[in-house]
């Protein structure tokens, strides 16, 4: 996927021009504090919510025009040029708390062992992952890359404590029922 021409062209569905329904949700009960990064933050939305709660927020995105049209926006938000499968050793154990939202499905199937080693990297002892996960996007080819529970306990277990997880009340339209939080801690 060229994700730059998606942008430039302005042809991005998976953007609804706010935050994550569920990670809204969650942020009324749960505070988000620390060092926060967001993979694939695209135009920054959930990035921007999680720094309005408090949160010391980093975006990071592969696409320049995600990341310049991101800036546009107000709010206290680094936003990064990068791509998580290659970042510097000045990344390791530097975030308290990954958020994932649609990074994880818009990747290739194959590259999600790679996510998860990349995400257990830039987290410090004891961080947490947030991840709402697309279980069913149904579509026959991705993405979004669907994933079934039994596969995302195989690739986070070893990595990963699972402390909860539950189908959020809200979604965007359209994904209702098919998305999973999870909250993972890194194991040491």
């Amino acid at each position: 996927m060229d994700w730059e021409q998606r942008y430039r062209v302005r042809d991005t569905p998976w953007d609804k021009g706010y935050a994550a329904p569920p990670l809204e949700d969650y942020l009324k009960d749960h505070p988000i504090k620390g060092k926060v990064l967001v993979p694939g933050c695209g135009l920054g939305h959930d990035a921007r919510l999680l720094a309005s709660r408090g949160a010391n927020v980093t975006g990071l995105d592969v696409a320049p025009t995600a990341i310049e049209r991101a800036k546009e926006f107000l709010g206290k938000v680094e936003y990064v040029l990068g791509d998580l499968f290659h970042l510097s050793e000045a990344w390791k154990e530097k975030f308290d708390w990954v958020v994932e939202h649609t990074c994880f499905c818009a990747i290739d199937p194959n590259q999600r062992e790679a996510y998860v080693k990349s995400v257990y990297e830039v987290l410090k002892v004891n961080g947490r992952l947030l991840g709402i996960f697309y279980l069913n996007p149904e579509v026959e080819e991705g993405p979004p890359f669907g994933i079934k529970v039994t596969q995302l306990d195989l690739l986070f277990n070893p990595y990963f404590t699972l402390e909860k997880e539950w189908i959020p009340n809200r979604s965007y339209e359209g994904r209702e029922g098919r998305e999973l939080l999870r909250i993972y801690q890194k194991m040491v």
